[in-house]
């Protein structure tokens, strides 16, 4: 009242006049700052242009998923959000920037989900669907130890039905890298098992007739010549593979088996089949000389001089066979690496 009666004026309309104007902007000033702390405890509220994301989880069948964890990723890299689903399984996330988000739940017993890319327009309200969370897969695991003899068992057992066209022999031919070493009796018994299959006592058939039309080795001619060129025919390959492929392989330790490549360029798939005569993989799983197929060739080239008739005997014939017998293993393996492959049933790691 001090203030009054120092400013209202004593004389008529016009101190009237005077005092309410005052009055007036008292009363302005007074709800300006009444205003103003309001204004800065207002600084947590959603800027204007700023999105939303809201959604449901639930689970596939309809049903809410309560204490589930939502994560936002937004455009700002390592600043996730994360929020708990309420007891109706609802969330929400407010005051986002203009960008592109993702959300992740996870929830107990359920498998995670991913939302596909959710753009955020200024002051959009995105209501997030197909949220729902699937029951988590269990995986069991059983681990069973086989020795190496076992797995070379059963990768014998596979090996000895690959046939080309279903129908030839592939027995020798290993489409698994890592192939367990072969034990001496799984080597007899492939050696074995490729000289007396069908097929092959056929193709010695075959091989004794086309020997015959072109009168080789010098054995006569009709029934008891083709007899001996059988013999002959079928002792060659008998011993070359026992040797080759069974008996120095085991004493030296090495795998008589071609190894299929089947990557890498053409050129260095052609070095690794035309060299297989003379580089072999050891039982050691290193690379060493093919002793054993070059002693299997020699070997059987040289035993050839006893049951050959004496007009082809000598030098010539050991070097001849042992010629043939290696060309015939270089372009058997070229044609494992390129062609046969496609056309052998029954592979194995390929």
């Amino acid at each position: 009242m001090a203030l009054w009666n120092k400013v209202r004026p004593h004389n008529g309309p016009l101190g009237a006049f005077v005092v309410r104007t005052l009055q007036i902007c008292v009363l302005i000033l007074a709800a300006i700052a009444m205003a103003a702390p309001l204004a800065a405890e207002d600084v947590n509220a959603p800027k204007p242009g700023a999105g939303r994301i809201t959604g449901t989880v639930t689970d596939v069948d309809n049903d809410t998923v309560a204490g589930a964890t939502v994560v936002l990723k937004g455009p700002v890299p390592g600043d996730p959000r994360t929020v708990v689903s309420d007891d109706d399984g609802f969330f929400e996330f407010k005051g986002l920037e203009p960008g592109t988000y993702s959300v992740g739940i996870t929830a107990n017993g359920f498998a995670a989900w991913t939302s596909p890319p959710i753009i955020v327009n200024p002051g959009q309200y995105v209501i997030l669907t197909g949220s729902k969370l699937n029951i988590a897969e269990v995986m069991t695991t059983v681990s069973v130890d086989y020795s190496p003899e076992e797995v070379a068992i059963e990768q014998v057992r596979i090996e000895e039905e690959q046939r080309v066209l279903g129908i030839f022999p592939n027995f020798y031919v290993v489409y698994d890298h890592d192939a367990a070493p072969l034990t001496t009796k799984l080597k007899f018994q492939l050696a074995f098992k490729t000289s007396t299959d069908p097929v092959t006592v056929i193709g010695v058939g075959v091989l004794a007739g086309i020997n015959q039309a072109g009168d080789t080795p010098n054995y006569p001619q009709g029934l008891k010549g083709y007899g001996e060129r059988y013999g002959a025919v079928a002792t060659d390959g008998l011993s070359d593979i026992m040797i080759g492929g069974a008996i120095l392989p085991s004493l030296l330790h090495q795998d008589p088996r071609y190894f299929f490549q089947g990557t890498g360029t053409n050129k260095s798939r052609a070095f690794h089949a035309i060299f297989h005569p003379f580089i072999c993989r050891g039982d050691n799983g290193h690379m060493q000389p093919n002793y054993s197929s070059i002693g299997g060739d020699l070997a059987s080239a040289a035993l050839s001089n006893p049951y050959y008739p004496p007009s082809n005997r000598g030098a010539g014939l050991v070097f001849q066979n042992f010629l043939i017998s290696t060309g015939e293993r270089m372009f058997s393996s070229l044609a494992q690496e390129f062609i046969l492959h496609r056309l052998s049933k029954t592979k194995t790691g390929e």
